[in-house]
């Protein structure tokens, strides 16, 4: 009997990273997320409100640390721009986000950089790689459904 190759056939856990402008830490945590975790999930970001480009300093300082250009694939998005996520991630912008239906929510409570040191953007993007990669073994794991 010939062995059969199986589809998987399970669609990919959508996070979405959100925050209040989608402009620094959520969109850090998209590029991050798709280079660390993309054969786990699918990562989106988008915020209540936008701004017209991606904080310029943490375009460079992800280019610089993970050599990804965030400019090429990403812009500030609102919440109805992006799919129905399974897990929400909040950034900790300490304002209440409107409700966003999803399995799992969680609040990552990340400083803002924006106006900081390249030190405190490197802080917080290596933060965030850190909680990426727990958030990716969390979910192989099956402690979030």
């Amino acid at each position: 009997m010939a062995k059969e190759n199986i589809i998987n056939t399970q669609k990919k856990i959508k996070v979405a990273f959100i925050c209040v402008h989608n402009s620094c830490r959520s969109q850090m945590s998209e590029a991050i997320g798709k280079l660390l975790a993309a054969d786990v999930f699918e990562s989106y970001s988008a915020g209540t409100e936008i701004k017209l480009q991606i904080n310029q300093d943490a375009v460079r300082i992800i280019k610089d640390l993970y050599h990804v250009d965030m400019e090429k694939d990403q812009y500030s998005k609102l919440i109805s721009d992006i799919p129905q996520p399974d897990i929400v991630i909040t950034m900790g912008c300490n304002v209440n986000c409107p409700y966003l239906p999803c399995k799992f929510r969680e609040d990552w409570g990340l400083e803002d950089p924006t106006g900081k040191s390249d030190e405190e953007f490197i802080k917080t993007a290596r933060t965030i790689e850190s909680k990426l990669r727990e958030l990716r073994d969390r979910i192989l794991s099956k402690q979030i459904p």
